[in-house]
């Protein structure tokens, strides 16, 4: 005899993927997709068209410039360069020059004509955008509701208080009154049991938690075009490479990648390889024999090696606020300089760990470099390790303008009267470039009533025009920006030169 059996009811379960399967990962927004569609937002109003092209070449590798190590096998170094179809920027440097001299008439007139500044008009017409839909999308249950005069200042004022609380209490009394079936009996009694505390109930006119929102709009009414100080900007005629400074790069369009270097018979490494437009802050400091230079902001150290390798700097400080940044400082210079810690600081050069807005050797330096910390945008749409696009790190980019801006003041008044300072950032935005330049040269004007002179670097920077992609001078008000683009993928690299007037 056959016993039934019992069938078990068949259910049917969905489970979820992996947080590491193709289809989660779809959903998630990284930090990268963070940066780049702020970038998209801001850049697209900004460059408009050519925004395009850039953002291409944002997201594809950089093209690398070689350092030749002259305390190592230096012509062997270049020999192999060479034999890869390296060419050195000095050689295109002065080849372009030499070609450009024919039209020495058309030089003048653009260093007569002055610069006609574009950017100030798209950058705040980006701001007000961006204030007005933050307004409408935080004060309104409907957007298109809002309206524009809202202020998303995150000072929490009475005054603005008081005029939100007013708007709310005039929407609900036209609202009661066009309501014409209301329930009076359910009306709160002030003489029943608790209601008393419900009668005295007052409306909110705040949002909890909102005293340390910082709005996106905020970021960028840094950026400034009223100039109330004393500001003269002239042509800069100062700009070299020096013979002892071997650089080598591919021509345009090549994208060929450099071997690695290798150990030479000093012990050190051959070659450095960094993105090519990084070379341009310390060219453009033009250090000369017996200078005492700062790198303020030095990590990971390839710009003050390149200004080593010149053999100008009399003393020579790196700087960094962090303890592992100096420890990188200090690896990379034991690779490339031979018997670092005990040679280079007889020859008076230091590595310091301190923040730069508190360095206090004021009036003490001939040549000062701050490359300041930037949102960093190819490393930003590149990668998501440190990417500052973080949601923890919100308010920590809204604010960098302000942080850069100190930094600069400070460094500044680390100048001798006649020093030079070399301003630069790996960012495109305006605010971070041009609107830091004007908001610290406004401070340390109104602080202690110091001036500078700009140095317009466009007519020097047309003989790299061959090998660097430049924005059109026009458009900044300050300083030189380097743009990605494909055949000439380097930077973005923001260079901005000053002099401390006497």
């Amino acid at each position: 005899m056959l016993r039934p059996t019992h069938r078990l009811p068949l259910i049917l379960q969905r489970f979820r993927h992996a947080k590491t399967h193709w289809s989660e990962l779809r959903k998630k927004q990284f930090p990268k997709d963070r940066a780049l569609e702020n970038f998209d937002d801001f850049y697209g109003s900004v460059f408009g068209a050519r925004w395009k092209s850039v953002r291409i070449a944002l997201q594809c590798e950089h093209k690398y410039i070689a350092l030749v190590n002259q305390f190592g096998d230096t012509e062997d170094t270049i020999r192999l360069l060479q034999s890869d179809g390296a060419i050195s920027l000095r050689d295109i440097y002065l080849a372009r020059k030499s070609a450009l001299a024919n039209g020495e008439d058309q030089q003048q007139q653009l260093a007569a004509g002055g610069k006609v500044f574009k950017m100030g008009d798209r950058v705040a017409a980006f701001q007000a955008n961006q204030e007005r839909s933050e307004t409408d999308s935080l004060y309104r249950a409907n957007p298109s509701a809002a309206p524009s005069s809202l202020s998303t200042s995150n000072s929490g004022s009475d005054s603005s208080a008081e005029a939100k609380v007013v708007d709310y209490k005039q929407s609900l009394d036209k609202s009661l009154k066009d309501d014409s079936e209301i329930d009076y009996q359910r009306m709160v009694d002030p003489a029943v049991g608790t209601a008393a505390a419900l009668h005295e109930f007052v409306p909110a006119s705040k949002l909890k938690g909102m005293e340390d929102y910082v709005f996106e709009s905020e970021h960028y009414k840094y950026y400034s075009n009223s100039t109330d100080f004393p500001l003269k900007i002239e042509m800069d005629e100062s700009f070299t490479i020096p013979e002892q400074l071997h650089l080598y790069t591919y021509e345009r369009a090549n994208v060929s990648t450099f071997r690695c270097p290798r150990k030479c018979s000093t012990g050190v490494l051959s070659h450095f390889l960094f993105d090519g437009a990084s070379c341009l802050p310390p060219l453009a400091l033009n250090v000369q024999p017996g200078d005492r230079v700062l790198d303020a902001c030095a990590a990971p150290g390839g710009k003050s090696l390149l200004l080593l390798q010149t053999l100008h700097p009399g003393t020579m400080v790196m700087n960094d606020l962090q303890e592992s940044r100096c420890n990188r400082i200090r690896q990379l210079m034991r690779q490339y300089l031979y018997d670092f810690d005990e040679k280079w600081k007889q020859k008076r050069c230091f590595i310091t760990q301190s923040d730069a807005r508190n360095l206090q050797e004021h009036s003490m330096y001939d040549r000062v470099l701050v490359d300041v910390p930037c949102t960093n945008d190819r490393h930003s749409v590149m990668e998501n390790d440190n990417n500052i696009f973080k949601p923890s790190r919100v308010k920590e980019r809204l604010r960098l303008p302000e942080l850069q801006a100190s930094i600069l003041g400070n460094c500044l008044k680390l100048l001798r009267p006649g020093g030079t300072l070399v301003y630069s950032t790996c960012s495109l935005s305006p605010v971070q470039n041009d609107g830091v330049v004007h908001m610290a040269l406004s401070n340390v004007f109104s602080e202690i009533g110091m001036t500078v002179t700009i140095k317009d670097l466009s007519l020097m920077m047309q003989p790299l025009t061959d090998i660097f992609k430049f924005a059109n001078p026009t458009t900044l008000k300050y300083g030189q920006l380097v743009l990605p683009f494909l055949p000439a993928n380097f930077g973005p690299m923001y260079i901005c030169k000053m002099v401390r007037n006497e």
